[in-house]
């Protein structure tokens, strides 16, 4: 699964595609600034992975402010059988500056 750029992003969210888009920073990180992903914070990924169980087999974006633990949230995914995870390249920080 490829990572995706904040371009490819914005093309995906100006073309109003269909995916799933995680952010999994803090709630006030994500009150700060967000993208309009669904928060789920990296510390309560693990107690809410049979919440997205009927994603496995699609696209999932994530994302957090530069792209470590959405990096990280990712490999969990991937570890628990999703098979379609994308890591936002740069994170929110790097989607805000085509803004």
């Amino acid at each position: 699964m490829q990572d995706i750029t904040a371009e490819e992003l914005k093309l995906k969210l100006d073309n109003n595609e269909k995916f799933h888009f995680i952010d999994v920073r803090e709630q006030w990180e994500f009150d700060e600034y967000n993208l309009g992903a669904t928060l789920i914070p990296l510390g309560d990924l693990q107690s809410k992975i049979d919440d997205l169980e009927d994603w496995k087999n699609e696209e999932i974006i994530i994302h957090c402010k530069s792209g470590a633990r959405s990096g990280a949230a990712k490999n969990f995914m991937v570890q628990n059988g999703f098979t379609n995870v994308r890591n936002l390249i740069g994170g929110a920080l790097g989607y805000k500056t085509l803004e």
